[in-house]
């Protein structure tokens, strides 16, 4: 296990951890934080909330998926958010890798869901983190503005328990469930998820993105 967590705190091609830009902004947020639970909440709001949920990204670029892309263009969608967040985690120390599962959303915008033709989303990216022993789960994908209106609250993490998507919004309707865990790697399998998102939404994976209103902006206010 000891070996295991030494190369889970290692860079890779996507999870960047060593890139300049990702060690200096995890220097930034966690400065003058005590423990490591503390620097994890830090470096968890910072991705949740200064890196904007992005779903009309790029897939058919593998920039989408690398970490300090993200960082750069201050926003992505699930995978790229948590690229992100495991590269700053693995930064100041700590095992991470990246994990997968299938989730059905049911609070998307109509533009979104017609692009995509479900409201299951596939290969859906958080992060599990080695901390006091144990893995933990968290997902920054959604940041406050956008939770705010879609009318859900945003997703709080301690830097100790799970902190997975939303199972309901501020009205107790179901908003979110997990259905299939694909399991958790290393690194983002980014050539492997390009193919994947193409077969799954092929009017999604457009080379530059779906272009056109920002989910935030399409969303309805709630």
């Amino acid at each position: 296990m000891t070996q295991d967590l030494n190369v889970l705190l290692s860079p890779a091609e996507y999870v960047d951890s060593d890139h300049g830009d990702v060690v200096a902004f995890a220097r930034d947020v966690t400065k003058g934080k005590g423990t490591v639970s503390d620097q994890l909440r830090a470096l968890y709001f910072a991705v949740r909330d200064e890196i904007r949920y992005d779903p009309y990204v790029d897939f058919t670029s593998s920039e989408t998926f690398r970490a300090s892309s993200v960082l750069s263009a201050r926003a992505g969608y699930c995978v790229g958010k948590a690229a992100l967040y495991a590269a700053l985690a693995r930064s100041i120390g700590v095992p991470c890798r990246i994990g997968f599962a299938d989730v059905q959303n049911h609070l998307a915008t109509e533009r979104l869901l017609s692009i995509m033709g479900t409201n299951v989303f596939a290969w859906h990216g958080y992060v599990e983190c080695h901390v006091r022993d144990k893995w933990i789960k968290a997902s920054p994908t959604f940041n406050n503005t956008l939770c705010a209106k879609l009318g859900v609250a945003p997703l709080d993490f301690d830097g100790v328990n799970d902190a997975l998507l939303q199972s309901f919004d501020e009205r107790d309707v179901r908003f979110m469930e997990y259905h299939v865990q694909r399991g958790v790697y290393f690194d983002v399998p980014a050539r492997f998820l390009m193919q994947e998102m193409r077969r799954l939404y092929p009017a999604l994976c457009v080379p530059g993105g779906a272009q056109g209103s920002r989910m935030e902006q399409e969303a309805p206010s709630r």
